[in-house]
């Protein structure tokens, strides 16, 4: 009877995958006409395009202004060096090419987000990608342009992959290059540092993590140095001016806003909440942070990594919802290995639109609020709370499992 099972369980398999693949083809095609539907303009894309030919054309990069809105860059020059290549397609082809390459990395994010939450089945990561793409996050994203999905990827990919051995030099590479991209993402070097300043301290070999998070440094410096080779004047605005200018992204109180500052200055009906934005970002900090670092130390990376996701999310001061792509890893996370309500309440959190259910746009209309518009435009916020309480709270406290790391593997794969 087992070498019957034996037998037919590979052929299962198989005819598993070509399923799955359909019905996720299926899915991707009905996204992508949905998306025809709807206009997309893919806003976001065609600001990356412009600042690739602004550094092609040797212009003031933090002058420039683009597409109808007026949109102004705000990523770091590393940034628009990577945009350049997208001069040299046209638009239709380069909105074709956008979305077919973050249709791939979507595909990508949820085989790593699966292999840090201990699930390697192959079909599996054509059925999640199937209804992924829908939810909220990702939609936007896809019909933005963002580049989110590769952020995500990258960071993702250094986190979860399998070290070569105590001295990988690509370790860290990941997030060096993420966060010069985009400073969001820098908050992992700095859970890794702080992991292994609590690992030392509790007579534990830190040098896994210290070392991580040293190559992520950089990885970090030689892309921040070379845009800064290329593009000295650009830069020295950056980093003296430009990165302290939160309010060139946008207004704080935009429904899109799910970090905290967008909430609370939706709450407190100001389009700057100042203090008590500043104080509640250090608090969420220091506890997500302490929540990262304690599942981390107890062989947890995948609730580790989702804490870090989030607690950069939350203090970030702004955080659209599109960035807020790391719900598909946290899902996963949840329904594996928390609570399974916990799990399909935050799927439903993120496939609901919720935040574009309450006034919005023109003539500012966050700053005016009821209870309820209020509640339904914080629901992302809120489920990061909840899941950070959740980590810190109802983590598991064993040192192996599925989607774990067991003590004795740690220098390979910390």
């Amino acid at each position: 009877m087992s070498a019957f099972v034996t037998v037919i369980a590979p052929s299962a398999a198989h005819r598993r995958t070509p399923v799955a693949l359909g019905v996720c083809l299926a899915s991707f095609a009905a996204f992508c006409a949905a998306q025809r539907a709807a206009h997309v303009s893919m806003i976001d894309l065609m600001v990356y395009r412009a600042e690739g030919a602004t550094v092609r054309a040797g212009g003031d990069l933090y002058a420039l202004r683009a597409t109808a809105a007026h949109l102004p860059t705000t990523y770091p020059p590393f940034a628009a060096l990577l945009f350049t290549p997208l001069t040299l397609l046209d638009t239709a082809p380069l909105r074709l090419l956008a979305t077919a390459g973050n249709l791939a990395l979507l595909v990508v994010f949820v085989r790593l987000s699966l292999r840090l939450v201990g699930h390697a089945r192959v079909d599996t990561v054509w059925w999640v990608a199937a209804p992924a793409v829908w939810c909220e996050p990702v939609w936007t994203t896809l019909r933005y342009g963002q580049v989110n999905l590769l952020l995500a990827v990258l960071v993702l990919g250094d986190l979860s992959r399998r070290r070569a051995g105590r001295h990988d030099h690509l370790a860290g590479a990941g997030l060096g290059v993420a966060a010069a991209v985009k400073l969001t993402p820098a908050l992992f070097p700095v859970f890794l540092l702080a992991t292994g300043v609590v690992a030392h301290l509790r007579g534990r070999d830190a040098r896994p993590w210290l070392g991580h998070a040293r190559g992520a440094g950089v990885a970090f410096a030689g892309a921040t140095l070379l845009a800064a080779a290329v593009l000295p004047y650009d830069s020295w605005r950056f980093w003296t001016d430009v990165v302290f200018r939160v309010s060139r992204v946008g207004h704080a109180e935009d429904t899109a806003d799910q970090a905290l500052r967008g909430v609370l200055a939706r709450v407190l009906h100001t389009p700057d909440p100042g203090a008590p934005w500043v104080a509640a970002a250090a608090v969420a900090a220091v506890l997500g942070l302490a929540a990262a670092v304690a599942a981390e130390l107890r062989g947890r990376r995948d609730w580790a990594v989702c804490a870090c996701a989030v607690t950069a999310l939350l203090i970030s001061p702004v955080s659209w919802t599109h960035h807020w792509v790391w719900c598909v890893p946290l899902v996963l996370l949840l329904w594996s290995h928390g609570p399974r309500p916990a799990a399909l309440g935050t799927l439903l959190v993120f496939c609901s639109y919720a935040p574009w259910w309450v006034p919005h746009g023109t003539g500012r209309p966050e700053l005016h609020q009821n209870t309820t518009e209020l509640t339904l435009s914080a629901l992302y916020a809120a489920a990061g709370v909840l899941f950070l309480a959740l980590t810190r709270t109802s983590l598991p406290r064993r040192g192996s499992g599925a989607g774990g790391v067991k003590p004795s593997q740690r220098n390979r794969t910390a």
